[in-house]
């Protein structure tokens, strides 16, 4: 993985720290060109992975990088699923049978509708399948080498015990786009525990690492001992604490675990893009 990974937040209108920066934002890249613009600045710096959500904007971007090969041939993209605010509105729009019925082919549809619930346990690695399927079908023909799932999942399936969903996600990964798979998370430690415990060696985990402990479940110390002692690929998102930490201060503290492959931020303009991405480099073996 690159050490510089390019974020989405700042597109769709999330800033853990203020709304009034939010709403600026939704103005600012309310036109999918205004994205594409700040992407390509962060690929004039060197940056050449975006890690982003499945928001239904990025099909427009990946249609925009298939308009041209051979200046996005070398990009690569780390799609985050499934992307919750997507499925909010859609069950707030058209209910939860609709919702199924849009994002579920239909003779799946069918028989999830005849059965219920006991369709859904019985086979919800099945439905999991077929939703990272449709979720993918905007990547077509971009380089995704990495495929994570969303923290808002990866931290349900801790909380369920559903473990063995975490196997088949990983295999599935794997075999069918020749990806590695990833997984976001605010419990790193309990997650890494898990993974292991199923026989995930060495896998690909972002969570928040940062001085100040936000975000960070279980809390700081435990996250210091995993990151010094522990077998896996740690992306640091969050370092800025949200906004209670400054970027100088944010990436040396990183610098203290070598173990850390990458880290994860969002920017707007080309100057703080740059100037993260030095930090990041001087700070990060």
């Amino acid at each position: 993985m690159d050490k510089v990974l390019f974020g989405d937040n700042q597109f769709f209108a999330v800033n853990h720290l203020s709304d009034e920066k939010s709403r600026a934002q939704a103005i600012r890249f309310k036109d999918d060109l205004a994205i594409i613009r700040v992407l390509d600045q962060a690929i004039e710096t060197g940056i050449n992975t975006f890690m982003c959500t499945t928001h239904d904007r990025i099909g427009n971007i990946c249609n925009h990088m298939r308009s041209n090969p051979s200046k996005y041939k070398d990009f690569n993209i780390f799609p985050c699923m499934p992307y919750a605010h997507k499925y909010a509105n859609a069950v707030t729009e058209l209910g939860i049978a609709g919702t199924i019925k849009q994002y579920v082919p239909g003779n799946v549809f069918s028989t999830f509708a005849k059965g219920g619930m006991a369709f859904l346990n019985k086979d919800f690695i099945k439905l999991m399948k077929l939703l990272i399927d449709a979720e993918m079908k905007m990547f077509k023909g971009i380089n995704t080498p990495v495929i994570f799932i969303q923290n808002v999942l990866v931290d349900m399936i801790l909380g369920l015990k559903m473990n063995d969903v975490f196997k088949e996600y990983d295999e599935y990964i794997r075999k069918k786009y020749n990806a590695e798979p990833g997984y976001i998370t605010m419990n790193m430690p309990l997650l890494l525990d898990t993974l292991n415990s199923i026989g995930i060696e060495n896998p690909i985990i972002c969570s928040s690492i940062n001085k100040i402990g936000f975000r960070m479940s279980g809390g700081i110390e435990v996250y210091e001992k995993y990151l010094k002692e522990k077998e896996f690929r740690p992306i640091a998102m969050q370092v800025l604490a949200a906004g209670a930490l400054r970027p100088k201060e944010a990436i040396e503290y990183l610098g203290r675990f070598p173990k850390i492959e990458s880290v994860l931020f969002g920017a707007s303009s080309q100057s703080h893009i740059r100037e993260t991405k030095e930090f990041i480099e001087e700070n990060l073996d």
